[in-house]
């Protein structure tokens, strides 16, 4: 599994949402670099792990993150926040958490109302294996509007994800069969470690009411959505995101 680190200081482990892969932590990597030594993660299947055939289900990847990084804060993004969660819960190694746009559930249910139908998987899921580039460029011009970036930092930034290629289609199977199925509220009660919750305010994949529901489960937790925030709040806003993390990685100190 591919892993670049970058930085100097306390470790952060960063892992990226479905269908992309560590590139995508750009403009929050650059702020948070000087602070923190940054492990940023290409799961199985994408990015420069694309060639990797670890399952991408949660004990695998995340035991074999754990091998390779030093005790640190583990911070998800989306798809990433299953892992980092089950890491929280299942390694002493683990920090602290952070979870951008990332729930324990991303299914709405009968008792977990703020997440989404199945079928907006399904078709994001159908979109991407038929035309990952347009819907990728859809996703950033979405995401990021109203936001910080200039057109010319949005199309940058689209060709540098686009540079490692697209993911394996057993990873987006896998992916999306990980979002449909796996519930980790049962392990918030008893997690050890202080977390924190951010959410995006025009979120509709990852509501921010689900976020601040999933928070209340967990002792120890702080919320805070970003006014303006899409599912990716770090690419729009990256400058109070980062600013986020520092202030909770220097709490855990």
């Amino acid at each position: 599994m591919y892993i670049e680190v970058i930085g100097h200081g306390p470790a952060l482990v960063l892992i990226h949402g479905w269908a992309l892969h560590g590139g995508v932590f750009a403009p929050l990597a650059e702020r948070l670099a000087p602070h923190f030594q940054l492990h940023l993660v290409d799961l199985p299947g994408h990015g420069a792990s694309r060639d990797d055939a670890t399952p991408l289900t949660l004990p695998y990847v995340v035991g074999a993150i754990a091998a390779a990084t030093p005790p640190a804060v583990w911070l998800g993004w989306s798809l990433g926040g299953l892992f980092a969660l089950h890491a929280a819960a299942t390694l002493p190694q683990v920090r602290g958490l952070a979870m951008i746009s990332a729930t324990p559930r991303f299914v709405r249910g009968p008792d977990w109302p703020h997440a989404a139908e199945p079928h907006v998987l399904e078709q994001f899921g159908q979109d991407l294996g038929s035309d990952y580039r347009g819907t990728l460029e859809r996703f950033l011009a979405l995401d990021m509007l109203g936001a910080d970036p200039t057109r010319g930092e949005l199309r940058g930034l689209c060709q540098s994800l686009l540079a490692r290629g697209e993911p394996a289609p057993r990873a987006l199977q896998q992916g999306l069969e990980l979002l449909k199925r796996t519930d980790l509220r049962r392990a918030l009660p008893g997690l050890s470690r202080p977390s924190l919750w951010l959410a995006g305010q025009r979120d509709r994949l990852v509501p921010a009411a689900g976020m601040l529901a999933a928070a209340a489960l967990a002792p120890a937790a702080e919320a805070q959505t970003i006014a303006g925030g899409g599912h990716a709040p770090f690419l729009g806003h990256a400058n109070e995101v980062a600013g986020a993390l520092r202030r909770f990685i220097a709490g855990l100190r």
